[in-house]
This record gives structure tokens, C-alpha cells and sequence, in this order.
């Protein structure tokens, strides 16, 4: 009887662990469905994106640029913005260094900082073929030293994009404020985690608890207006107020 009430809880438990892990799956599941969705109807083929994608899968990196329709975004939101000097921080292949770039075409300039210098030659590579080679350059290195030495060397900034290792977004965070101009917007990718930050009941990702602290920070902070955007991974868009 002992044995069989142990096998009966065992079971209830696995159970429970089953019905949490298809639980954060339809969460999952249902956010990639949503973006599905906005990406056919609203982003057309857009043959020079394609090819950064296919180039970052040819040389061995991650395929997590940002989606189809976030790229678009940004460049509506540089646009809308009148920004002329951005701000990268993560350039990966170039993916959202062309659309933060589209934004402003041919009158601003694109300062992008990646770790990997040869990710960074790819990105250049790619920003050339789009048509802007003369308007991006790379800082290569741990991006807070990079950000250090802008701050030394009294550069400021209208936008920025953060889409690099989470741990450091609230470090990003602090030195994107002390090198905007007022007004300037600062906008983070990945701030939902894949829902995991909305849904107690989802899996906790690697990520999930730098993003809710992370979001925190941001709705508190006294010189940000800013809100979250569910659109591709969730993105913040804050405006500087200084």
C-alpha cells in the first residue's frame, strides 16, 4: 500500500512537470504564431536581409538576428525619430545594423560595438553591400570599455539599440543615458524572454530574471518614459529626459 501511494505521487508529479512544460510551450508556441503572422502580412521579401542571414549561417554563427518585422520597426522608429547619429550595441551580422540604418539612409551615421571582430568584419561586409560603408563603423572588444571610451571621448548619441548578452543591460543601459542627447531613444531587444517574463507558470529561461529585473528598471527609471513593445522577442523603447 506504502509503495503504491509512492508510485501514485510520483506520478501526480510528473504529471504537474508535464503539464508546465506544455504550458510554456503553447506560450511559446502561440508568440511564435503571433510574429508568423505579422512578418507575411506586413514584411515583403527583402532579398539583401536574406542574404545576411544566409551569410551568418554560412560562417557558423547563431541564427537570432532580429525578426522580419522588429527590423522594420527600427527603421521606422530612426525615421520617425529624425535620429542621424545611433548607437549599436551587438552587430552580429549587420541584420539590424541595415534596417537601423535604412532609417536615416543617406544622412546619419551608424557606431556599432561587437566583441567578436569578426563578426564584425561580416556586419561591415553587409552594411557595404547595402549601400553603407561610408556610414557604419565598428568598435571591436568588450563593449563596456568601447562605451567607456565614447563616454571619454565626449560622444553623443539620438538612438541607440541594445541586442547584446543580458547580464549587461542594465550596465548598457546606464552609459546609452550618460551619452544621449535629450530626447534620444534607447531600444532593447529580447526584454520578454519568449514570454517567460509574463507567464509564472512558463519554465524560466537562462535570461527570464535579468529581463523582469531588467523591465523593472526601466518603467522606474526617473529619466525614462518608456513602454514594451510585444513585437518579435519584446522590445523597450525608451525617450531620455534630461
Amino acid at each position: 500500500m506504502y509503495g503504491a501511494v509512492l508510485r501514485i505521487g510520483e506520478l501526480t508529479l510528473w504529471r504537474l512537470f508535464l503539464i508546465r512544460i506544455i504550458n510554456f510551450n503553447k506560450g511559446a508556441g502561440t508568440m511564435k504564431q503571433i510574429n508568423r503572422y505579422i512578418d507575411s502580412v506586413f514584411c515583403s521579401q527583402d532579398d539583401i536581409l536574406e542574404e545576411v542571414l544566409i551569410s551568418i549561417k554560412e560562417n557558423g554563427m547563431r541564427p537570432i538576428s532580429v525578426s522580419p518585422a522588429t527590423g522594420k520597426f527600427l527603421t521606422m522608429l530612426v525615421s520617425v525619430s529624425g535620429a542621424k547619429n545611433v548607437l549599436e550595441i551587438g552587430a552580429l551580422g549587420g541584420y539590424s545594423g541595415i534596417c537601423l540604418a535604412r532609417g536615416f539612409n543617406q544622412a546619419g551615421n551608424l557606431t556599432s560595438l561587437e566583441l567578436v571582430e569578426s563578426y564584425a568584419e561580416l556586419a561591415h561586409n553587409n552594411l557595404r553591400k547595402a549601400g553603407f560603408a561610408d556610414q557604419v563603423s565598428y568598435l571591436t572588444g568588450p563593449a563596456l570599455q568601447s562605451l567607456e571610451q565614447l563616454v571619454s571621448d565626449h560622444r553623443q548619441f539620438d538612438f541607440f539599440f541594445i541586442d547584446a548578452d543580458k547580464e549587461n543591460y542594465e550596465n548598457y543601459l546606464k552609459y546609452c543615458i550618460r551619452l544621449a542627447e535629450n530626447g534620444a531613444l534607447i531600444v532593447c531587444d529580447n526584454v520578454l524572454a519568449k514570454g517567460s517574463v509574463a507567464d509564472e507558470s512558463a519554465e524560466p529561461g537562462g535570461h527570464t530574471e535579468f529581463m523582469k529585473k531588467f523591465n523593472k528598471t526601466v518603467a522606474d527609471h526617473p529619466q525614462l518614459e518608456s513602454v514594451l513593445i510585444p513585437i518579435g522577442d519584446g522590445l523597450t523603447i525608451s525617450k531620455v529626459i534630461k
